[in-house]
């Protein structure tokens, strides 16, 4: 399917994990001169179909580049879809660039394997951004990025009027009884060919970036985060069987499609479905349509709380960049408020910094967007944060597929856990 470039951002994560864990793990702890000589540090992106983005990062680079004379940083901007490939290739022959942005949950995963250098003497700018922001790897800071999105359920006041469903809050969520039951109160009114779309048609770090939010708000996990050395009893321990027997029963039940169509905003928009569960970045579209009587709701709280996914597309410093001082220079200065403004700004996402925040409309004390930054301060929980995240991933997103389409939830998760736990051990992600 083809997302939109900004939907897209949270598609690309398990890339990596389809390529050979060997090809990672042989370039660790090694480095070799690239991507600075002569005063000009190289820069790679994902964004290269991605026109919003891509401008607002040159701009950045723009005004750096006049800033001083010491160093030029150049662009390279490479397609979404082969990106993550691009990078794992050159750092196996260690040719990384300087600077590249790296999506969120890869971090540990890119910091372990040698390809990243840590951001050292930047805490006190950092220490501002949202946590959610930050890659992280061993207690030390690799990157950071702009801005956040988080996950919301999408509907209309006039909706929840009719049936007379409450409208829940960042501080009164739905219960699981609650949202079961407005569910079913739209199924049976018939006005609706899907009463909730998740965006099941979506591919890629989607499932995990959606639907493990989901898991942890029943109050499993994908993999214990006391060490990270085993899934067992988090993700098919009892709460997580609840959470899979539940998932399905969404289908079964007729509530949501088993497949979602192309563009579930689309199919939002044009009155197929009642409530719809995606990302902050469907609130233009959804309010050019339905003005006032759009809705931006928090998940449902299905045991433990509200859960959303952490964690965007960030910026870090190769290893192997032969300037290491250039680089950093570049990322201190544009860690600076004005451009996490502006690129949060241009891509409609949630800025990182609170300073930054006031600089965006919608997003001031009191604007309309203000909602999205608070659910991501109250609800965004991190991927895991091991080196193993990629297979983590890729496996969960197998597992749920099967659940969906019929699998015995608890054979399934334990099959799910053998396979991590085997993954961890053997590649030694241990912290």
């Amino acid at each position: 399917m083809k997302l939109t470039p900004t939907t897209k951002r949270v598609a690309v994560g398990l890339l990596a994990a389809a390529l050979p864990l060997s090809m990672a793990a042989c370039t660790k702890g090694g480095s070799s001169s690239s991507g600075g000589a002569g005063g000009e540090l190289t820069m790679w992106t994902h964004n290269a179909g991605n026109k919003a983005e891509l401008a607002a990062i040159t701009a950045i680079v723009n005004d750096y580049n006049k800033s001083q004379s010491k160093y030029k940083v150049k662009i390279q901007a490479f397609p979404q879809d082969s990106y993550n490939q691009s990078v794992v290739a050159a750092a196996a022959s260690k040719k990384l660039p300087c600077i590249l942005d790296i999506d969120g949950p890869n971090v540990p995963n890119w910091a372990w394997a040698g390809y990243l250098a840590p951001l050292d003497g930047l805490d006190a700018t950092l220490s501002k951004y949202l946590p959610t922001v930050l890659g992280k790897w061993d207690n030390k800071t690799y990157s950071y990025g702009y801005y956040d999105v988080a996950l919301v359920m999408v509907t209309r006041k006039t909706i929840l009027d009719k049936y007379g469903i409450r409208v829940p809050t960042a501080d009164s969520p739905w219960t699981k009884d609650e949202f079961d039951a407005a569910l079913k109160k739209i199924k049976a009114s018939g006005d609706f060919q899907n009463p909730l779309d998740i965006a099941t048609s979506f591919t890629g770090e989607w499932w995990p970036y959606a639907y493990s939010p989901m898991l942890q708000s029943f109050g499993g996990d994908l993999i214990n985060r006391d060490g990270y050395k085993t899934a067992e009893g988090s993700l098919n321990g009892p709460k997580a069987v609840e959470w899979a027997t539940w998932f399905r029963s969404l289908v079964t039940d007729g509530l949501v499609p088993l497949k979602s169509g192309a563009d579930p905003a689309k199919d939002f928009i044009n009155g197929k479905t009642g409530i719809l569960y995606n990302g902050t970045w469907t609130a233009v579209d959804t309010r050019k349509a339905f003005g006032k009587d759009t809705l931006f709701l928090p998940p449902p709280d299905l045991g433990t709380g509200p859960k959303i996914g952490g964690g965007s597309w960030q910026w870090g410093i190769s290893q192997n960049c032969s300037d290491q001082a250039g680089a950093l220079d570049y990322m201190k200065f544009a860690a600076q408020d004005k451009y996490v403004a502006s690129v949060a700004r241009d891509t409609n996402n949630i800025p990182a910094t609170d300073a930054a925040a006031a600089q965006v409309k919608g997003y001031e004390k009191g604007g309309e967007n203000e909602i999205f930054l608070d659910y991501a301060k109250k609800f965004a929980l991190l991927r895991p944060v091991t080196p193993g995240y990629p297979f983590i991933a890729t496996e969960f997103t197998k597992t749920a597929q099967d659940i969906l389409n019929g699998a015995d939830p608890k054979q399934a998760l334990d099959q799910a856990v053998k396979n991590i736990d085997a993954n961890q051990k053997s590649n030694g992600y241990f912290q």
